[in-house]
C-alpha cells in the first residue's frame, strides 16, 4: 500500500502493471525478456483520493494522464522486472507527493525605500547619458 501523505494511501488494487520489450539494459536477454514495467492507475475512478486531490494531481500532471483519466509511469533503466517495477512504485509516490504538494503563500511585502531610491537614481543617470548622446539643436534650423 503505497503512502503518498500522512493522511492519503492508495491500495495496491487501485494500481496495475503491464510489461513489455524494454529499450534499456540486458545484454543478450534484451529482445527475449519483458523487463519494462508500467505502472498505471485510475486517477479519475480512484475513492482514495479527494476532488480537490484528483484535480490539483490532473493540472499538475496532465502529460502523464490519458483521455482516459489514467496515469502511468514507466520504468525500465534496470535488466529485472522486479526492480522496474519497484522503481516504477517510487517514482508514482514521489510524483503524487510533488503533485499534491501545497505551496506556501505569497506574503505581501512593501518595496524597500532603498531599492526605490536606487532605481530612480539609475532611471536619472540613464536619461542624463541619452541627453549628452543627443545632437544639440542649432536655433537656425
Amino acid at each position: 500500500m503505497p503512502q503518498i501523505t500522512p493522511l492519503i494511501t492508495i491500495p495496491d488494487q487501485e494500481l496495475w502493471f503491464t510489461v513489455s520489450r524494454s529499450p534499456g539494459p540486458g545484454g543478450q536477454n534484451v529482445n527475449k525478456v519483458n523487463s519494462r514495467v508500467t505502472l498505471w492507475f485510475d486517477l479519475a475512478g480512484s475513492p482514495s483520493l479527494s476532488e480537490t486531490d484528483k484535480a490539483m494531481i490532473q493540472s499538475r500532471l496532465a502529460t502523464r494522464i490519458n483521455k482516459w483519466g489514467r496515469l502511468w509511469v514507466t520504468a525500465y533503466a534496470e535488466r529485472s522486472q522486479h526492480a522496474n517495477r519497484e522503481m516504477a512504485e517510487a517514482r508514482f509516490i514521489l510524483l503524487l507527493q510533488e503533485a499534491l504538494h501545497q505551496d506556501a503563500p505569497r506574503r505581501q511585502t512593501r518595496v524597500p525605500a532603498s531599492s526605490r531610491r536606487q532605481r530612480l537614481a539609475a532611471k536619472k543617470h540613464r536619461a542624463a547619458i541619452k541627453q549628452q548622446s543627443r545632437r544639440p539643436v542649432r536655433p537656425d534650423e
